[in-house]
Order: C-alpha cells, then sequence, then structure tokens
C-alpha cells in the first residue's frame, strides 16, 4: 500500500503521546509521525513550513487546549484535518470543537485500529465520530425546541437577551430591575424548558435560530 498520510500528535500524556507514535510509525499508510506535548509546540513548527495532513489533537492540553488551537491550526495550514482525540464526552465540548472544525472527535480508549480507521475515513473525505460521540450529537440536535421556545415567558426571554449581550447575572438583574435570585431561578427554568445544561447551549440554540 503506497504511503500518503502525514501524521502530527498533540497530547501531553507521554504514554499516550509514544504510543499512538509506535502505533502509526508502522502502519503502511503513513509517511511520517510527528508528536507534541502541547499546542505551541505544535503551532510553531506549523509556522515553520511543517504542514501535516492530519492532526489527533487532546482537548485538555496545558496553555492552549485543543478547541482553540483548532481554529489557530486552520489560520496556518486550512487543509489540514484536526480530530478531536479526548475524554470529554459533554455536549458543549463536542458541539464547539465541531463549530471550532474538527472533522472527528474520538474518545481516549478507542482501539487504535479504530483510531486509524477514522483517520483514514477523514483522509478521504469523510468525517467520523465514536458511536458514543454520534449518540451525543443526535442527542444535542434532538431537543425539542420549538415546544419548548414555545413555553418560555417574555421575562425569561429578556434574561436570554441579556445574556446574548454578554451580561452577567447582576448586570442581567440590574437591566431587569429584579433579584439576583430572581435571575437565577429563571435560568434553572430556561435550562428546564430547553433541555440545556448550561449557559453555553442556551448560547448554541440562540445562534442557530432556534430560541
Amino acid at each position: 500500500m503506497t504511503k500518503s498520510i502525514s501524521l502530527a500528535v498533540v497530547e501531553d500524556i507521554a504514554d499516550i503521546r509514544n504510543g499512538l507514535r509506535e502505533y502509526f510509525s508502522v502502519q503502511p499508510e503513513f509517511t511520517s509521525v510527528e508528536v507534541f506535548g502541547n499546542m505551541e509546540d505544535m503551532l510553531e513548527r506549523l509556522h515553520s513550513g511543517y504542514v501535516p495532513e492530519v492532526i489527533l489533537s487532546d482537548i485538555g492540553l496545558p496553555g492552549i487546549d485543543g478547541i482553540n488551537g483548532i481554529k489557530l491550526i486552520s489560520a496556518i495550514s486550512p487543509d489540514t484535518d484536526v480530530i478531536m482525540l479526548t475524554v470529554f464526552m459533554d455536549g458543549d465540548k463536542i458541539f464547539n470543537a465541531l463549530c471550532a472544525g474538527a472533522t472527528g472527535y474520538l474518545l481516549k480508549g478507542t482501539p487504535m485500529p479504530e483510531i486509524q480507521k477514522a483517520i483514514l475515513e477523514i483522509h478521504g473525505g469523510g468525517s467520523y465520530m465514536s458511536p458514543s460521540i454520534a449518540r451525543k450529537v443526535v442527542e444535542h440536535f434532538k431537543t425539542p425546541t420549538q415546544k419548548a421556545n414555545a413555553q418560555l415567558t417574555d421575562r425569561e426571554k429578556d434574561v436570554i437577551h441579556g445574556l446574548l449581550d454578554g451580561l452577567s447575572y447582576k448586570l442581567i438583574a440590574d437591566r431587569l430591575n429584579v433579584s439576583m435570585d430572581t435571575v437565577r431561578f429563571r435560568i434553572k427554568s430556561i435550562y428546564k424548558k430547553l433541555h440545556v445544561n448550561s449557559k453555553g447551549e442556551i448560547l448554541s440554540k440562540a445562534l442557530k435560530g432556534e430560541i
């Protein structure tokens, strides 16, 4: 089989980093495998002219994290595919990574052959997610927003507008002339009605026009 893929790995845990290098260095599809312990070293290497075709990156890195790293990588090397390999499987992290431009999302502990399959699929123009992550994505986009939105009160919508304006709970309370406890109560009600668990999920729904 012709070698065609140059791979970079960004992972701060040495055992995982070295394990990935050892495995992929002997796979016939890969021309080279370079590893980095942090995103800063990866970016410095990119600035020097290095252009890997695929990057496997952790999210929880020291310094620049993996999600912010995707944006910086894309600015330097827009044709490089970035696959997240992480322990995080909450909706916000997945959504933020995909919005930032990740073309794949895998959980640590995924067998090496499965990671290899994901890389080959993505290199061939597709995308790939671990099955458990794919379910999370489906759940994330499946919430009954129209019914929930219809149940929002005008005052709850005012709170959401405050969040969209970047206001703190205190500033929202001042704007609406209510107490901080009232704002917190309305936030909890919004979470329940929209089936979300964080302010980030509320904002993502608003940005997608679902509120």
